[in-house]
This record gives C-alpha cells, sequence and structure tokens, in this order.
C-alpha cells in the first residue's frame, strides 16, 4: 500500500483518530509517522506524554503491518513493549518502524520514536501483531 492509501485507509476505518497522524512515507524496508504535537499530547512539565509517544508507535506499526499485507483492519496487537529513554522535546514526534519478521499469522517489530530535530530517539517499542487470514 503507498502512504496514500494508507492515509485513507485509516480515514475509512479509524475515523476517530483522523487528522491526529501523518503517514509521512512508506517503503518495504521504512515506514515514517508523524504526531503533530498539541496541548493535549503534553504531560506536566511541558513534554509529550507516554501515553501519545505509545499510540504513535502502535499507530506506526500498525501502518507497517498494512504496507506488507494489504488493507487488513482486523489486525491487531498482541504485545508491545516500550522503553522511554529520553524526555521527549514540545516537538512534533517522529516514528520510525520497521518489520523484523512477516510471518503468515504474527508480525514482529519496531519502532523507534524522535522527537523532531533530535538525532537520538526518545523511545524505542518492540511490538507484534496479529493478522487475520
Amino acid at each position: 500500500m503507498t502512504a496514500q492509501e494508507i492515509a485513507a485507509f485509516l480515514a475509512d476505518e479509524f475515523p476517530q483518530i483522523d487528522g491526529d497522524f501523518e503517514v509521512v512515507s512508506v517503503s518495504a524496508k521504512e515506514i515514517v509517522m508523524r504526531l503533530p504535537v498539541k496541548d493535549k499530547h503534553l504531560r506536566p512539565g511541558g513534554t509529550v506524554s507516554g501515553p501519545s509517544m505509545f499510540a504513535l508507535a502502535d499507530v506506526a506499526f500498525y501502518v507497517a503491518v498494512l504496507a506488507n499485507v494489504g488493507p487488513k483492519a482486523l489486525a491487531v496487537t498482541t504485545s508491545c513493549n516500550i522503553d522511554f529513554m529520553r524526555k521527549p522535546a514540545q516537538t512534533d514526534m517522529i516514528a520510525r518502524a520497521h518489520v523484523l519478521k512477516l510471518g503468515r499469522t504474527l508480525v514482529v517489530g519496531d519502532v523507534m520514536l524522535y522527537s523532531e530535530g533530535m538525532d537520538k530517539p526518545v523511545a524505542r517499542a518492540s511490538l507484534t501483531y496479529s493478522v487475520p487470514k
């Protein structure tokens, strides 16, 4: 699926998050997503909240799954572990998702999260998705 096809699919299947995330680029090796950070994504101390970063990681890996298996709305997260490594800046968040193993029913991968403009990642997530047959 292309970036435009994925964006249209997300808007149709998940209207509740329409406009919350942007598909920046889609390739066989990497999916790049953006979370335009707004006040609702911040926690006390002026930093992006953990739940907002978790949502970005989960959506980015879902898009990585779609890019590899096609429009499967019922693909679901079966496992996610996230490590918060440093304080994010109060800027847009960038996710870089990679599929590590594409099986018949399970897809395993990771997502690195960055504050826009920072070279070092602020968080790393490891995810497994179940894909319906």
